[in-house]
Formats: C-alpha cells, structure tokens, sequence
C-alpha cells in the first residue's frame, strides 16, 4: 500500500506523521485490498480539513473528509470512517 500525505497551507509535523502511521498500522488487515491512500491535511483560519482517498484494487475508491479545530482527534474520527468505509467495501467484494 502507497500513502502519500500531503499539506495545504500546512507543513507536516513529524508528530502529525507520527500520529498518522500510527493509525496506519489499524488498516493493516486491507494492505492487500488498497493500493493507495492519499491523505490530505488542510490549514485556514475555521482550522482543519483532512481528507483521505483510497484506492482500492478493484478499480473503487472511496472518499472521506472531516473538518475540525484539534488536528489529531479530526485524524482519530478521519480513520474510524475509514475504517468503516473499508469495511463495507470488503463485505461488498465478499459477497460476489
């Protein structure tokens, strides 16, 4: 799996980097289902949007946003959706 993150009016952190691959490691059980993920983190002046986009190995993506003002807990909330995203997509497939 490729992840690539990036910032927008905002330099990543190696404890914002940090934070992320650790929350990395909970979608260890679909590496083998997504073949990219592409993180996006936001700065303006109503705080921050995080978006995430994967890239799943049957051609389907899928695409998450959170909006919020303490960067970690939006990333927290950003990956639980994620999460459950990944989820539904792998029942998806399972049921073909």
């Amino acid at each position: 799996m490729n992840v690539d993150i990036r910032g927008v009016h905002y330099d990543i952190s190696d404890n914002t980097r940090d934070h992320v691959q650790k929350k990395l490691k909970r979608l260890g059980y679909a590496e083998d289902l997504i073949i990219d993920l592409l993180l996006t983190i936001s700065h303006d002046k109503n705080g921050y949007g995080i978006e995430a986009t994967v890239n799943f190995k049957w051609a389907k993506s899928a695409h998450v946003k959170v909006d919020t003002y303490d960067l970690f807990k939006g990333i927290d909330n950003l990956f639980n959706k994620l999460d459950n995203k990944i989820v539904k997509e792998k029942e998806k497939i399972q049921e073909h």
